[in-house]
């Protein structure tokens, strides 16, 4: 490889010693480079016709190109590579730069050596691709993204492993970093992550900056992107905007690639040799290694991360009073029976939206649903599979009336078996089962009286209320059993010295 040419600073250095008579040895000495250096570079000046002082309009582009002439025999000689192909090319996944010089050197064995090669490229890079440096102000942008590495947990029940993903956030102005350990980057757990790594700063950013992983952008675009709806529901409880990078855009989220190389480097791979068998035991050494980047020193700026983010704390806007609880979406159309189901479960609907599309937001305890942006109904969520939960100002009126009648005619037939009848029916009418379901059941404990006595229903019926058990079941059973055999574990004590006795503790 040829020598690195001189700097046009030191070349007019160098010919105004020589020009004032100071030897080669004293000019060398002088400049800082070697005595040949020197005498090339005079003989190079003279080959361009300059002498001290140099012209006054004689730049330093216009100097170098005098003294360091283009050779255009070595550009004929080897062919150089088309930089525009080998561009597209690098955007292939796996392809490198050494790669595309194999291919170049196979094709043009007497081409430019690798060195060369890839000097020429950058060069060419550098041209059309020019690099904005972001500036980040504190508590503007958090940065968020998972590791390209899993770390491996291992069950101790059957010594199953299982792959867990790392989830990394870097608040762009301090470089303030949060990793965990989930099971999957599915949205409940992509957003999961993004509660605690906010309950982790304790404050809310301006901006989240994710990549265009499904569980956070539905639909990826350059210009107008479609976030997922639980995503977009998290930034609007947390008072934030979602900035996806553009596709292919890696530099939009660079801090978090950086972030993402030093969590693998510092804390993923000193764990490496370890074996874990819980999540939570991988995220308590995650925690210790999280500490120490984070106090770790900078290289190249006073501080660390710790120290750095307590500027951010300054003006990070307030955590929620309460966090987000994650929620699915789902779409479904209700039934003629004014119902929607959700799990082979079935909520009520206003009768009004019959045979319409509602939108229904779940969570792990309730079920809203939603009709053109506006709530129309909320329940509490029930895994009882076949169910109903029905409210009755859902009903339509005639359907209410229609219903209040039946039931008091079942109420009247229950009141000539006696009181304790009419309490199960009661217990039915009033339980969370759909009022068609109650009617069913009621007729069904209303036949027990002719398929036995009405005293032994009415029998029955007091012993269901007392054990708070009214289910058409559970009453023919007590017809069929109204004794049923009970055992008592009796338990005697051996008699020993060194028992105590109820004394012993007054």
């Amino acid at each position: 490889m040829p020598q690195p040419r001189l700097s046009m600073r030191k070349i007019r250095e160098t010919l105004r010693l020589a020009a004032q008579g100071i030897s080669q040895r004293q000019v060398a000495l002088s400049v800082g480079v070697a005595r040949a250096t020197v005498g090339d570079c005079l003989a190079r000046a003279r080959t361009a016709g300059l002498s001290w002082p140099l012209p006054a309009d004689l730049d330093d582009a216009a100097l170098e190109a005098l003294l360091y002439p283009p050779q255009p025999h070595s550009s004929q000689a080897r062919p150089l590579p088309d930089c525009a192909t080998l561009h597209k090319e690098l955007r292939r996944k796996g392809v490198t730069l050494l790669l595309l010089w194999q291919e170049y050197k196979a094709a043009h064995p007497d081409g430019v050596q690798y060195s060369r090669f890839c000097e020429i490229y950058r060069a060419w890079e550098g041209r059309i691709d020019p690099v904005l440096r972001q500036q980040h102000r504190p508590g503007d942008k958090l940065f968020v993204d998972y590791a390209g590495v899993t770390v491996d947990v291992v069950d101790k029940r059957n010594g199953e492993i299982r792959p867990a993903q790392i989830f990394v956030a870097s608040l762009g102005y301090s470089n303030y970093t949060y990793c965990e350990a989930t099971w999957s980057q599915k949205a409940e757990d992509w957003v999961a992550s993004h509660v605690r790594a906010l309950s982790f700063f304790g404050g809310v950013p301006v901006a989240i900056v994710p990549d265009n992983l499904k569980s956070g952008v539905t639909t990826p675009h350059r210009y107008d992107p479609v976030i997922n709806p639980a995503y977009a529901e998290f930034a609007a409880h947390y008072d934030t905007t979602i900035l996806p990078a553009r596709p292919r855009k890696p530099r939009d989220k660079a801090k978090v690639e950086t972030a993402v190389q030093i969590v693998e480097r510092q804390i993923l791979a000193p764990l490496r040799k370890r074996t874990f068998f819980s999540l939570a035991e991988l995220n308590a050494a995650i925690a210790q290694g999280r500490k120490t980047l984070n106090d770790k020193p900078f290289q190249k700026l006073d501080g660390c991360r710790a120290s750095w983010f307590a500027a951010e704390t300054l003006v990070m806007k307030p955590l929620p009073p309460m966090a987000y609880e994650f929620a699915t979406w789902k779409t479904a159309t209700v039934h003629m029976d004014y119902h929607i189901d959700v799990g082979r479960h079935y909520y009520s609907v206003p009768h009004t939206l019959i045979r319409k599309k509602v939108e229904v937001r779940l969570t792990s305890r309730t079920l809203e649903i939603f009709f053109r942006g506006r709530r129309v109904a909320s329940h509490v969520r029930s895994a009882t599979k076949g169910g109903y939960t029905t409210v009755d100002a859902h009903r339509p009126d005639k359907h209410r009336e229609h219903l209040d009648q039946y039931h008091q005619h079942l109420l009247r037939r229950a009141e000539a078996v006696g009181a304790h009848t009419v309490g199960v029916l009661r217990s039915q009418m009033l339980s969370r089962r759909h009022p068609d379901q109650a009617v069913r059941n009621c007729k069904g404990i209303l036949r027990l009286a002719d398929d036995y006595s009405p005293a032994q229903l009415e029998a029955a019926c007091q012993q269901a209320l007392a054990l708070n058990s009214t289910s058409y079941r559970s009453i023919a059973a007590l017809i069929r059993n109204p004794n049923p055999p009970q055992t008592h574990l009796s338990l005697s004590l051996p008699s020993h010295d060194n028992l105590r006795g109820p004394g012993y503790y007054n």
